[in-house]
């Protein structure tokens, strides 16, 4: 068992972009002990600053060359030790593990902590790490590249450790709630997602990490953002639990005009459900991460988008004004929907962006990437602001990001549980089946409203649903040779609505 190794940065003023931008040293006996002002956000912004009147300069993949040709089992069969915690035996709630560079994450980051007023550089060796197999062909203490860390806290039990947190691989973050297993993730931000021109993924190249208080059921991380096109500074406060919140601070630095930006990206994976199993020769009824989009808009409408895995490039715009609340969520909570004794993905987290500051007026824009595998994430959301970013003008940007089972509704207003579809009794028309629960299932002096962008809409019939405290809405479109239809569906009493409002955009096979 190795002790983890870190490096002290030496203190703020005249050197201290240089000591933060420096590579980690080897060790504390490269180093003096020297006295540093406590870290902040701002010092991140300030390196972020300078960094965006450079040349950019994104670090070069570095990966030893066992680690290189490790297959996926093998590189997550590595793991920490945790006898080698960054903060020892220090009473903190949290623990942090870091993630070697290998497989498909070949870009080295920077990893430091932040213990009372030092800054220390974490600095991995072999001996810190459980390798499963025939042991690395280097020595114990040679110093290897890390790709990113885990965090760890007492999530379902003061007794266990259970990773909640994960920052690896480009701007890509995720993490989970009591109860849930890793699905969807986030990222830092998302530029020409969906371009002609290729989408360009910026980098989480250098993270700090506050040590927790004692007894502190929150941890502070900082996170440097790089690309070609801008810099960004991120702070995080993150809170595990029945739901794990993010509060989230960005500062951006833009190079170059960005028309084509996301704030606050999604990205999940969406194969195939009820709605729509095409020609799939599959055992189980669905597989997914998320089976939806919400949005609350400004206004307080609740929609619900489910996902499609379609035959070309889809992006829908949705609101022109900053909404409430968005995100993907998974609805369907039962095993029987999904029948994957590997995969769980009705464990899997929903995730809810709420805007707190720098939205303004522009779109929830939702891509869906045609897909036939479960391993690639081809669906992404995020805000897009009307207003581009541009060169000498910072854009400041906060929201809150919860990761828990689903984004809550008010009290007796129904939520969509379940999309089907498929062909009429004669064949001619589609049916579609959306089913509502918790809204009770008393239809009386309800009132059923359907509209499509083209084709005939037919049949429409509303079914109480005692099953799921709900009902089901059905109806029939004919879609008169046209490929695409956008469908709305909503449910009123007294003019007033009671459920969410169902949005579909169906598409020819």
């Amino acid at each position: 068992m190795g002790i983890m190794r870190v490096s002290l940065a030496r203190s703020f003023g005249a050197l201290t972009l240089l000591a933060l931008l420096s590579p980690p040293t080897s060790g504390f006996a490269a180093v003096r002990r020297a006295r540093a002002p406590v870290f902040s956000f701002d010092s991140v912004v300030a390196i972020a600053r300078q960094l965006a009147s450079s040349r950019t300069s994104l670090p070069p993949e570095h990966v030893p060359a066992w680690l290189e040709h490790l297959d996926a089992a093998q590189y997550r069969g590595i793991e920490f030790d945790p006898r080698a915690d960054v903060w020892g035996r220090a009473p903190v709630g949290f623990r942090l593990a870091p993630l070697l560079v290998g497989f498909n994450f070949r870009t080295a980051v920077n990893l430091s902590v932040i213990d009372r007023d030092h800054v220390r550089s974490v600095v991995a060796t072999p001996s810190m790490f459980r390798f499963p197999g025939v042991p690395p062909p280097m020595r114990p203490d040679q110093d290897l590249p890390l790709s990113g860390f885990r965090v760890q806290s007492h999530l379902t039990s003061w007794r266990r450790w259970d990773d909640f947190l994960q920052f690896q691989g480009a701007s890509y973050f995720r993490a989970i709630a009591r109860g849930e297993v890793f699905g969807l993730s986030a990222r830092g931000l998302a530029i020409d997602t969906a371009e002609p021109s290729g989408e360009e993924f910026p980098a989480f190249t250098r993270f700090w990490v506050e040590r927790p208080r004692p007894r502190s059921r929150t941890i502070v991380i900082y996170a440097l953002l790089e690309s070609r096109s801008a810099t960004g500074a991120y702070r995080f406060v993150v809170t595990p639990g029945v739901v794990t919140t993010m509060d989230v601070t960005v500062t951006l630095f833009p190079r170059r005009v960005i028309h084509a930006y996301g704030v606050a990206p999604l990205t999940s994976m969406f194969l195939f459900d009820p709605s729509d199993r095409g020609m799939r020769d599959d055992y189980r009824p669905a597989v997914a991460d998320s089976d939806g989009l919400a949005i609350t808009t400004n206004v307080g409408e609740h929609v619900w988008r489910p996902l499609a895995n379609p035959m070309k490039l889809q992006i829908s715009s949705f609101t022109t004004e900053a909404p409430r609340g968005f995100g993907l969520v998974q609805r369907a909570r039962q095993f029987c929907r999904f029948e994957d004794l590997r995969a769980h993905y009705e464990l899997r987290p929903s995730a809810w962006v709420v805007p707190e500051r720098g939205f303004g007026p522009g779109a929830v824009e939702l891509i869906e990437i045609p897909s036939a595998r479960e391993t690639n994430d081809n669906i992404v959301a995020f805000f897009h602001p009307d207003e581009p970013l541009r060169p000498g003008h910072p854009a400041q940007v906060e929201y809150r990001l919860s990761w828990l089972a689903d984004p809550p509704l008010p009290k007796g207003f129904g939520e969509v549980v379940a999309t089907r579809s498929g062909a009429s009794a004669d064949g001619k028309r589609r049916f579609f089946a959306i089913d509502y629960a918790g809204t009770g299932d008393r239809i009386a002096g309800l009132r059923v409203a359907v509209s499509a962008s083209t084709g005939a809409i037919s049949d429409v019939q509303l079914v109480p649903d005692p099953a799921i405290r709900g009902f089901r809405a059905s109806f029939e479109l004919a879609p008169k040779r046209r490929e695409l239809s956008e469908l709305r569906l909503q449910v009123t009493r007294a003019g007033r609505p009671v459920a969410e409002t169902w949005l579909y955009r169906w598409t020819a096979r």
